[in-house]
């Protein structure tokens, strides 16, 4: 009878060994959606947090998907390793491992070992519950694909060597759910590479497809052991044993397998033309084709690169024959096609491309039709742009100017009797619409409301020091003193480190993050893109799908707070008028 895993002997782990020094969790496989508050509500029910951060990309603010979580005590931090990792949160399974600071440490790979054929149910925690037993876990993780499914491996990271010794020594070989594993040293990404290379250069394995089904391994053997000593040999065979037309032949030296590869590829064998290659394994003839696949794209992308236009503002009445009539004056052209909706009887959707042959005709084109009436309809023409690439200009002119604002923003509060390394979250960060508690620190005053025209400073750290007290005192121009706080004001005392968090309360859009946490990504969305798009289209209705669509791709706490804050929003909507009127303006002068 095989021996399983669970039955592999296994040391004694000493708890009390190589301790942290530090109560800084580290959280990752976030939901993109994930956000301070949502980790907040979750950490702080195993003790007081200090604070939380989500990483986020520097220019798009989006969320990287991981957080460092910090908490006042390193026993709290033990026991959030211990009872949420792995945790569900908004369908995606966290895992949390003590923040290392060290970079040489996090790199270093030892302890690191990596486990394939891996049965896909076993998930992280079933993976982490198995090899726990040998040692102390720094991280556990299952590959997995964009779909969530397991791709059958996965890595445990000990936090010292022996102990990934013992568990190799222990498991390899053995048995998990009927399947049988193999555990090994994790080898670096750049060392793999380097073996893979050095394995292509001395190859011996070759690959035969488009075999004929009548074609057995013996007559395959006789045509090809002309060219040396065949160490193995094997034709695929489905289940019922009929040839899958494919099969692979090993040769004793290097030189053989290159003989019979160059003389045998793309000659005819048993009435059909044969392929031959070097033999590879699948991850590696993936990735081969994911690289021709992006070369493909890329040549495609810089062909057109200067001589495709994008026109917008079509007339219904336009067709690609009215296209191309109306820009073939400028050069030749490669292509014109107005873009249709199938699913409405292929009416025009309002917007087309033209494709000259050379990047000179297409200028010429943009700078004599843009703004041609045309059929009635005066009609936009620029040169083409990548979607990622337009998208990408559209976030830097938005965060360019929300940073301006926050840059005046400040210089207001500070003139108001506010200091600069004052940790006060407005605006953006989550609790903090009119009517919602927030947090300070000790010794802070209360900052002024300001009638709805709150700011954003772009600052994603969220601390939990302090509880505000019940009054809310409201800016008003005409009484405030720009180097006194009103008396009314007091200062926020401690709050006590028992104390619940506080409940979230519907602003006036009625949504809550705790609310959109019970929901689907996909749900969360429609939620709030229907919500936005009301709010929106009674401002501009021009760009009210544009800016809807500009605006999903904030933070969710973000995206809250504008509607329950129908000034910040307008300000917010004004904003991205004038970044895509610019944009389109931008265009027209780059011609």
């Amino acid at each position: 009878m095989a021996t399983t895993a669970e039955n592999a002997a296994a040391p004694v782990v000493n708890e009390e060994t190589n301790r942290p020094t530090t109560a800084s969790l580290y959280v990752g496989e976030l939901d993109p959606s994930v956000t301070e508050a949502v980790l907040f509500e979750i950490f702080n029910i195993i003790g007081p947090v200090d604070s939380i951060r989500v990483c986020r990309d520097a220019v798009t603010r989006r969320s990287l998907g991981y957080a460092y979580v910090n908490y006042h005590n390193i026993a709290d931090g033990e026991k959030a390793l211990e009872t949420l990792n792995y945790t569900t949160l908004k369908g995606k399974s966290i895992r949390i491992m003590w923040s290392q600071r060290d970079p040489s440490l996090r790199k270093s790979g030892e302890g690191n070992i990596f486990i394939k054929n891996l049965d896909t149910s076993i998930d992280d925690k079933a993976l982490n519950d198995t090899f726990s037993a040998f040692g102390n876990i720094l991280s556990c993780k299952i590959a997995v694909d964009d779909s969530g499914v397991s791709k059958g491996y996965g890595y445990v990271h000990f936090q010292n060597a022996e102990d990934a010794e013992n568990a190799i020594k222990n498991v390899n070989g053995m048995l998990l759910n009927n399947k049988k594993v193999y555990v090994g040293h994790h080898i670096p990404k750049k060392e793999r590479n380097a073996k893979i290379e050095e394995l292509r250069s001395q190859f011996t394995n070759i690959y035969i497809k488009n075999i004929d089904e009548s074609i057995t391994d013996d007559q395959l053997r006789a045509a090809f052991e002309k060219f040396g000593k065949i160490t193995s040999l094997v034709i695929q065979k489905d289940d019922e044993g009929k040839s899958k037309g494919f099969g692979f032949i090993n040769y004793e030296t290097h030189d053989e397998a290159i003989k019979a590869l160059n003389e045998m590829n793309d000659t005819e064998f048993g009435g059909k033309k044969i392929y031959v290659s070097r033999a590879q394994k699948k991850m590696e003839r993936e990735e081969e084709l994911k690289k021709q696949y992006e070369k493909i794209r890329e040549e495609k992308l810089n062909k057109y690169q200067g001589v495709n236009l994008y026109i917008k503002n079509l007339d219904e009445s336009v067709t690609d024959e009215v296209l191309r009539e109306k820009f073939s004056p400028f050069g030749t052209i490669t292509s014109a096609k107005v873009m249709c909706d199938e699913k409405n009887d292929n009416k025009s959707r309002g917007f087309g491309f033209v494709c000259f042959s050379s990047p000179d005709e297409a200028t010429k084109a943009v700078s004599e039709m843009n703004q041609y009436n045309l059929n009635g309809k005066p009609i936009y023409v620029a040169l083409a742009q990548r979607k990622d690439v337009r998208k990408a200009q559209l976030e830097v002119q938005m965060n360019q100017r929300i940073q301006i604002r926050n840059m005046q923003a400040n210089q207001m509060m500070n003139n108001n009797g506010m200091y600069n390394n004052q940790q006060i979250f407005y605006g953006g960060m989550p609790h903090m619409n009119p009517g919602r508690n927030m947090y300070y620190q000790q010794g802070m005053i209360r900052p002024h409301q300001w009638n709805g025209q709150e700011g954003y400073n772009g600052q994603h750290q969220y601390r939990r020091n302090q509880r505000n007290g019940p009054r809310r005192g409201k800016y008003n121009n005409n009484q405030a003193q720009q180097n006194a706080a009103p008396a009314q004001e007091p200062v926020a005392a401690p709050a006590p480190t028992t104390e619940a968090p506080a409940q979230q309360v519907a602003g006036p859009s009625g949504i809550t993050e705790a609310e959109l946490a019970k929901l689907s990504e996909e749900e969360q969305r429609n939620k709030l893109g229907e919500a936005l798009y009301t709010a929106i289209s009674k401002i501009n209705q021009q760009y009210v799908g544009k800016i809807t669509g500009m605006l999903l791709e904030m933070k969710t706490n973000e995206i809250i707070t504008l509607l329950d804050n129908p000034d910040v929003l307008k300000q917010k909507v004004d904003e991205a008028v004038k970044a895509l009127d610019e944009f389109q303006q931008s265009q027209k002068n780059a011609q």
